[in-house]
């Protein structure tokens, strides 16, 4: 029998729940658990000013941890819709900085409003290439499936890698698939230059998940798994005619 995202308890998905089990496996991490009126304050969107100035003191006791730039999100939220993560990636380097981007970020209001986050997490900033980013479907404890994550064009390095790269998650699910909280989720990864996978986000199986190019969660996954990418563009030859 199936186990539905419904029936999983929603904190199964916050990176500072599974992070216990999977820290050998992700990005080095630090947790600001928030306050009540913390989290009224990003929900409300206060950005700045004098009731934000003890979640940005804490929040700067985490952020030192690292050198450098800083990536800063929620448990189960990045402010990947803010102009701080189109302008740079999301990188931050002052816990103000990172609290306005926050309390910026609809998806991050949303987020903490629906009890589905509760921390803010601090990792060291990395510029990850979107070719290497994936994500995994795994249905009933096994990997059936694996698609591109970012749906923006065809990359051609991934023509002659992307078998490989699936061998790779493929063994990469055989050593951590049991520290995996669910029996069925999505799981977005990141191959590093090294050739290691780490854990970038877990999600729930089926909506709101994007099933990205497998194009709906009722796919025949044991016939129509395996690795997805984006094709190359049709290119049309000989005489064509095209009339309006």
């Amino acid at each position: 029998m199936t186990t539905t995202s419904s029936e999983i308890n929603p904190d199964t998905f916050k990176t500072s729940k599974w992070y216990d089990s999977l820290a050998n496996y992700t990005f080095p991490t630090s947790f600001v658990k928030l306050t009540e009126e913390e989290k009224k304050l990003l929900v409300e969107g206060v950005s700045e000013g004098e009731r934000t100035a003890d979640a940005v003191r804490r929040l700067h006791g985490a952020m030192k941890v690292f050198f450098g730039n800083k990536f800063v999100f929620v448990d189960s939220a990045a402010p990947t819709d803010t102009e701080r993560f189109a302008a740079k990636a999301g990188a931050v380097h002052s816990a103000e900085s990172a609290w306005r981007f926050l309390a910026l970020s609809e998806k991050v209001r949303r987020s903490v409003s629906e009890g589905r986050s509760d921390h803010v997490c601090v990792r060291p900033f990395r510029r990850m290439g979107r070719p290497k980013e994936f994500r995994l479907f795994i249905k009933d404890k096994k990997l059936l499936g694996m698609s591109q994550l970012w749906l923006t064009r065809h990359f051609r390095r991934l023509d002659g890698i992307k078998e490989r790269f699936w061998r790779k998650a493929n063994d990469f699910f055989a050593e951590t698939g049991w520290l995996i909280p669910a029996v069925s989720c999505a799981v977005d990864i990141y191959f590093t230059a090294s050739g290691r996978i780490l854990v970038v986000d877990i999600n729930p199986w089926g909506e709101p998940t994007s099933p990205l190019l497998f194009r709906s969660w009722d796919n025949d996954w044991e016939k129509n798994g395996g690795v997805k990418i984006i094709p190359p563009p049709i290119k049309i030859a000989g005489d064509v005619k095209v009339s309006f």
